[in-house]
């Protein structure tokens, strides 16, 4: 018995029976060889963790879009997804490296400046433009320029993480595994708490307008908050196959994030930001649908009917700060320039 032998038996011992266990996992999209020192989920968690695409996260905005290393970036926004995530899946008994690889990945087709530059593209491109769907091409297809080849239920909890605005528990939405759900609603739990301390620091949400009532149920500070809501998710979720949270604690928790759409991301401040990186972006846009040829070789588009999905694929993988140069250099020479000039990689 090698040592992923003994990782999966150990899992059909130790893990509860609404788990998902390795070796039931329903594959990958091509075959992949067994590893000898890892399980399925294991092998796709450390592919996530050595990808480019998860190295970009460190420079792309979560909310606040700052060069200061005080606010939340989208890398440091996953690693908390991740840590809640895990310690709900270990209270469960549920596959902690199976949820660990959804929460790594699932923000990895980001756009730089975060929710603002994802609006910004919708606005370019007429919708149809989803970080999430986004996130499942960067490893299908993007990610070294053949996907990462990961396993069906890393790519379908990466799909289902998101909601909008929609409810954090929705019957309606059915990921393949409660790992994904986990996932699903530790996204909210990370940021609506990270995204209130962050909104605090920058000056826009003083910390006594938190409606009263959050407050009362959740707690006051950034600590009691997340222990309230992954108390609240354990302790309605224990030994069930479902994924839950107490009824008091969900509907508080929607009030809070209800709030925060309100009084930080729609707020005057971020909005006007939304304006200004449109701007960047659909320079950046333009000039490349008029000389697609400076695209690097990596998104270079092989029919003229891709170019629009290849100029997107490129904007979406620029870090913040890969951008803002980009987009000095092609609005200050907006004329024929070489892709040396441009500072573009192949």
């Amino acid at each position: 018995m090698n040592i992923r032998e003994m990782l999966e038996s150990r899992e059909r011992e130790t893990l509860s029976p609404y788990a998902a266990r390795a070796v039931e996992s329903r594959g990958t999209l091509t075959p992949r060889t067994e590893d000898e020192l890892r399980t399925v989920y294991m092998h796709d968690r450390d592919r996530i963790i050595h990808s480019e695409y998860f190295r970009r996260l460190k420079d792309k905005t979560q909310v606040i879009i700052s060069t200061s290393g005080a606010y939340r970036t989208r890398l440091t926004h996953t690693l908390e997804v991740t840590q809640l995530a895990r310690t709900i899946a270990r209270a469960l008994r549920l596959n902690e490296d199976l949820t660990e690889a959804i929460a790594l990945a699932h923000d990895l087709g980001h756009t730089p400046f975060g929710h603002a530059g994802e609006k910004a593209i919708n606005r370019l491109v007429g919708g149809g433009f989803h970080h999430s769907t986004h996130s499942l091409r960067v490893v299908d297809v993007l990610e070294k320029g053949k996907g990462l080849n990961l396993t069906l239920e890393v790519r379908d909890g990466i799909l289902h993480h998101t909601k909008g605005k929609g409810r954090m528990i929705d019957d309606r939405v059915k990921p393949m595994t409660l790992e994904s759900s986990i996932v699903r609603i530790c996204d909210s739990i990370a940021y609506i708490n990270h995204d209130i301390d962050d909104a605090i620091r920058f000056g826009i949400l003083p910390p006594e307008e938190i409606p009263a009532e959050c407050r009362r149920v959740l707690g006051d500070s950034y600590s009691e908050r997340i222990n309230t809501m992954v108390l609240a998710v354990i302790e309605a979720s224990i030994d069930k196959p479902h994924i839950s949270m107490h009824a008091r604690v969900l509907d508080t928790t929607e009030t809070l994030r209800a709030f925060m759409f309100e009084r930080v991301y729609e707020s005057p401040p971020l909005l006007r930001e939304i304006e200004d990186v449109f701007h960047v972006i659909e320079d950046v846009y333009n000039y490349f649908h008029r000389h697609p040829d400076l695209l690097p070789a990596r998104f270079k588009a092989q029919r003229p009917e891709d170019v629009g999905q290849h100029i997107i694929d490129f904007i979406a993988f620029q870090t913040d700060s890969d951008i803002a140069v980009l987009h000095r250099k092609v609005t200050a020479a907006y004329s024929d320039i070489s892709q040396g000039e441009l500072g573009l990689s192949e």
